[in-house]
């Protein structure tokens, strides 16, 4: 199975990879700034590795209970690939001493609770020898103002990004977000960048905008995303969650 599944998941990059270049040239942006995001959640440990033979160098899992032990796989399958690892998804509290063991950055940071026990956590994990450098963290914003669906109220972004950058043990790289659901994207992208480029003018160092999906990839570059977030399009609808 290795040999078509590879196939198949070198064809739908390739065609990924065609659409950020598109959606790039559509608007004067050089795909260099444009970094793909495989998101591999419900999809197995051995499908990563096969998008690291093929030259994806960040992957991204949203639940700490799959990726814990699909990272340990992922490790052992390819211990050399030196791909970085992204938590994405909604995070609680209680998770952030198990996300710090795996993740190289979290893009979900929507509180000032979240952000302090992610403090407390990567300094257990340095102190334990299981990290050597700050964690990366983006903040999480909210484009719909739905609780449920997680994210920082733009108005409230501020306060988040102030704290994140007095942690030693965190370090303030963008914003994330995802796009409302069943509307057009177009008017919260455009509000995204704006508070993106207020972030960056307190924080230069913040220059990471992680927005986009398989379905609005091309929206979000034209916005300017640095950063899509692709799972369906690459691994497609269906997968099995690692053991």
């Amino acid at each position: 199975m290795t040999g078509p599944r590879k196939a198949e998941l070198a064809e739908a990059l390739a065609a990924v990879r065609a659409r950020i270049d598109k959606a790039c040239a559509a608007v004067g942006r050089s795909p260099g700034e444009v970094r793909l995001l495989a998101v591999t959640k419900t999809f197995p440990a051995t499908d990563a590795a096969l998008l690291a033979d093929l030259g994806v160098t960040d992957l991204a899992e949203n639940r700490d209970q799959e990726a814990a032990g699909k990272v340990r796989e992922f490790t052992g399958l390819r211990p050399d690939a030196g791909v970085r690892w992204h938590m994405v998804g909604r995070l609680q509290r209680n998770k952030a001493r198990s996300v710090t063991r795996w993740a190289d950055e979290v893009q979900s940071v929507d509180s000032v609770r979240l952000a302090d026990a992610l403090a407390k956590a990567a300094r257990l994990a340095r102190d334990a020898g299981e990290r050597d450098r700050p964690l990366d963290v983006l903040l999480q914003a909210s484009l719909d103002d739905d609780p449920a669906r997680g994210g920082c109220r733009l108005d409230d972004l501020n306060q988040l990004a102030a704290q994140v950058a007095r942690s030693g043990e965190l370090r303030l790289r963008g914003l994330m977000a995802v796009a409302p659901l069943d509307t057009d994207p177009e008017p919260a992208f455009a509000r995204l960048a704006g508070a993106a480029e207020a972030l960056r003018a307190e924080h230069p160092e913040a220059a990471e905008l992680s927005v986009g999906m398989s379905g609005d990839l091309e929206t979000a570059v034209a916005y300017g995303s640095t950063c899509v977030r692709v799972g369906t399009a690459l691994l497609g609808g269906r997968g099995l969650a690692s053991p």
